[in-house]
Formats: structure tokens, sequence, C-alpha cells
């Protein structure tokens, strides 16, 4: 393939036949909704990151707004957070009437900055909600401790974590066991794991995973599956206000035989990063994400920091025009029109300066080493 004809995604999910046998098994069932392949999913699921209870949703949207609901933030609250997330972890917040209190991150790890959240705790702060970003797990230990220290609930958004490791109690231990109060995925085809969309909850919680799997659907006190299999008339009813929060059993039925490929997906994409950092090294001026002692990223993405004399714009552009696709910096979420009440009189600049100065390289399954090998030799001459 000429340099002309090559064209190198920043994404791409990993799927093939086996997805699509799954996908048959539910559709000639003739259960294609919420049923037994989302109950052995959610046991899958559970028993790959070490959780008690697993519940599968439409979205990790929804997952992180049943999350909020479940550890009691309400209207008038305030949620601790980051800015610098896709807009969703900011939505999920003000779905629960409550408002975001954004804290900045740390440059070399794009997530919360756990010095900076207790100066932003008042009497209104509910729960501290922290992103692994990008799959780089935040210090959780450092937040936890800040958390227990005001009673105050932790939600991770673990969207894009699926696989990601912290060292926990000299063990090393999946993110969403979880190690604050409820973690939530996302299954959305830019992660590692996809069912096309779709999202799960973790908790340690009887009481919570109880409440969710109402919620999840519309409140019914009794489950479609209990009432197919009834051998009397059952009437439902619904006790508490719910949603339609429902995952299918076709994605369910991917989603099982992704969950399959998992390990090899991560063992792929780390090889990867490391060669990305083996090769990047050479680029005069190049920040690259932090190798933490503590935390193994899944590497959903490969996110670096332009020198500050680049044009972001016209860097991703010159490599778009050479076959090569790339997204700028996680957004901003004060920065969007949706946010434009928030006034922030508090510094979000290492935020502001991750979404205007990095961009995310091509990272998947399949990218072989001459398609990293072409991605960073563009790179190199965007910059220069």
């Amino acid at each position: 393939m000429s340099d002309k004809e090559r064209f190198i995604p920043v994404a791409k999910p990993w799927m093939d036949e086996r997805e699509v046998k799954a996908a048959r098994r539910p559709i000639l069932s003739g259960w294609v909704t919420q049923g037994p392949e989302v109950a052995a999913f959610e046991r899958e699921f559970a028993a790959y990151v070490g959780a008690r209870h697993t519940c599968a949703v439409s979205n990790c949207t929804t997952a992180l707004h049943l999350a909020l609901l479940a550890v009691g933030v309400q209207p008038g609250d305030e949620v601790i957070t980051v800015s610098h997330s896709f807009i969703a972890t900011a939505n999920s917040i003000r779905y629960c009437g409550a408002m975001p209190v954004f804290v900045d991150i740390q440059p070399g790890t794009f997530n919360i900055d756990p010095a900076l959240i207790e100066g932003m705790i008042t009497e209104r702060a509910r729960a501290i909600l922290c992103v692994h970003q990008m799959g780089m797990p935040c210090d959780l230990k450092a937040i936890l401790d800040i958390a227990h220290h005001h009673s105050l609930a932790v939600v991770e958004d673990a969207a894009c974590a699926i696989g990601s490791e912290i060292l926990w109690n000299d063990e090393w231990e999946n993110i969403g066991k979880p190690h604050g109060d409820i973690a939530c995925f996302s299954f959305h085809p830019r992660k590692l794991l996809t069912t096309g969309d779709g999202g799960m909850i973790t908790t340690s919680s009887a009481e919570i995973d109880r409440q969710f799997r109402l919620w999840r659907h519309h409140g019914v006190s009794v489950p479609d599956t209990v009432r197919h299999g009834a051998k009397e008339v059952i009437f439902e009813s619904y006790p508490v206000l719910g949603y339609n929060y429902r995952m299918s059993d076709i994605q369910a039925a991917v989603g099982r035989e992704q969950l399959k490929r998992l390990p090899e997906m991560i063992e792929r994409r780390r090889f990867l990063a490391k060669r990305y950092r083996e090769l990047l090294v050479s680029v005069p001026r190049l920040k690259l994400p932090e190798d933490l002692s503590w935390g193994h990223s899944n590497w959903q993405s490969y996110c670096v920091r332009l020198p500050g004399r680049c044009d972001q714009r016209e860097v991703m552009q010159f490599m778009l025009d050479q076959g090569v696709a790339t997204r700028r910096g996680v957004m901003c979420a004060h920065r969007e029109g949706a946010y434009s009440e928030m006034s922030c009189s508090w510094s979000l600049l290492e935020s502001e300066q991750a979404q205007d100065y990095s961009i995310i390289l091509p990272l998947y399954h399949q990218m072989t080493e001459q398609d990293q090998d072409y991605v960073v030799e563009m790179l190199g001459k965007a910059i220069s």
C-alpha cells in the first residue's frame, strides 16, 4: 500500500464472526431484550473485575446517573469532579439537579489532582466523581482518604478503564472491583470492550444493586424473566420512579464474546503503548503520558502533549492529509455552552492546556508495527 492509499484510524473495534455468531444466538431464541444473556454477561463481568454485584445498563451516562442517585445526590448538592472529561461526566451530575464543582488535573496523567480536592469541598458537597481518564487509573487512595474524612461518597467514572489495574494493599486489582462506592463502565465503540453501546455498574452493596435493577427497568417490581417463567398470573407494580436504561440481550451476547478477547486486547495495547514511548522519546519537547508505579493503564488511548509552539489543529490536519487520524485532547465541560452559566473563579489551567495542546494518536488491537512507525514519522514531520 502506498502512503497515498494508507489510512490509519484513531480507533477500531476488534470484532469478527465470533460476535456475529454470538448475536445470532439471542436473535434466534426470540428473547432479544434484557434477559438471560444480560444476566450471564453481568456474572462474567463481575468475575473478571472482582466485583460482588454488577448491573448492565444502556450506556455509561445512564450508569453514572443511577450511581449518583444511589449515593444520595439530590437537587442543590455539589459533586466534586473534573471539567476535563467527556461532557457526560458533568451532565450526569446535572441530571440529579446537582452542580459539578470542577477540579484541575495533573498534566502527566490527565486525572483529577487530589491535592486540590479538599479546598473545593463545601457544606453542599455530597460526592466525588473521579475519572480514570483514557484508561489511566486516578489516585484512588488519596481520593478515598479525603472522601472518608469528609463523609463523601466516591463514584468512579471508569468508562475507559476496563482492564486497567491499581496496586491496592500490595496486590494488583482491577479497576471496577470497585474501590469507591460504585464504578461505571462504557461499551462504546471507542472502548476496548464494545457492545455497540452499553454500560455496566459495579458495587459491593447488595442494596445499591437492588436499586439499580429497579431503576433501570421503569421501577417494575417483577422482572420480565420471572413473569415469563411463572406458572401463575403475576400483576406487576411500580413502587418507585424508574427509567428505561436496559441493555438488550443482543448487546450482552456480543459483550460476552468481547470479554473473552479482553486479556489479549490489553496485552497488545500495552505492547503498542510501550513501543510508542520508545519511538517518541526522539521527538523533541513532546510530553508523553506518565508511567505509574501504582497503576497500569489499559491504554484505551495514547495522548501526547505537543510542544508549546505547535498549533494543535495544524498538526492534526497535516497528519490527516497524510492518512493518519487523530483527536484533540479531551474536552473541558466548563468551556461548553451548556455550562456557560457556571463561573469558575479558580484555575483550570492544566485542564485547558491538556485540551488545547494534546492530541490522541491511533491505537487499536489490529494496528501493525509498520502503522505505528508511520504515525510516529508523520507526527515528527508535523511538529518540525
